[in-house]
């Protein structure tokens, strides 16, 4: 009988310690906190590689943001921002006021990049937006071909940068 009871009980203490580290571990308390930085740089190229998936999906100006046949500029940045969580509003002048400023020699991955460009332009207003991919690229949709990758310091995205910002 005593055998039996040590053998009740080194079950029970298991399971209490199995229990108990399990919790631990899903509630993180213990562990040393994750730097946000790495988080966010996690998250953005994250998001970068969820858009990408995109890569050749036609543009439509005004797309709804329930679709994923056809997109514009705002409706690419808020439907890829929102699989993690970031809920960005729906037109790119809008989003150019969310987050905080960032400069252009301080771009990170997953930043939001906005441009005065297309016919109504005036060099001033935002009439664009892309998301920063890393390595002076832009991931963005406008016209043909739609979803795409350019290069943000050459050409017409040169000319027409306005700002960036981070919503990370």
């Amino acid at each position: 009988m005593k055998k039996h009871q040590w053998f009740k009980q080194a079950v029970v203490v298991g399971m209490c310690t199995t229990i108990g580290l399990s919790t631990l571990m899903a509630t993180g308390a213990g562990t040393a906190p994750v730097a946000a930085a790495s988080v966010t740089a996690s998250t953005g190229q994250s998001i970068v590689t969820f858009g990408k998936k995109y890569l050749g999906t036609r543009y439509q100006f005004g797309a709804s943001t329930s679709t994923t046949k056809y997109f514009d500029c705002s409706s690419f940045t808020k439907y890829i921002f929102a699989k993690y969580g970031v809920n960005l509003p729906r037109t790119s002048v809008a989003q150019s006021k969310a987050g905080k400023a960032v400069s252009k020699a301080n771009l990170r991955v997953g930043d939001l990049v906005f441009f005065s460009s297309g016919s109504r332009a005036n060099g001033k207003n935002v009439t664009h937006v892309a998301v920063y991919a890393g390595n002076g690229k832009i991931l963005h949709t406008y016209g043909s071909p739609g979803v795409t990758v350019s290069d943000l310091n050459s050409g017409n995205w040169k000319r027409t940068y306005l700002k960036a910002r981070r919503v990370l």
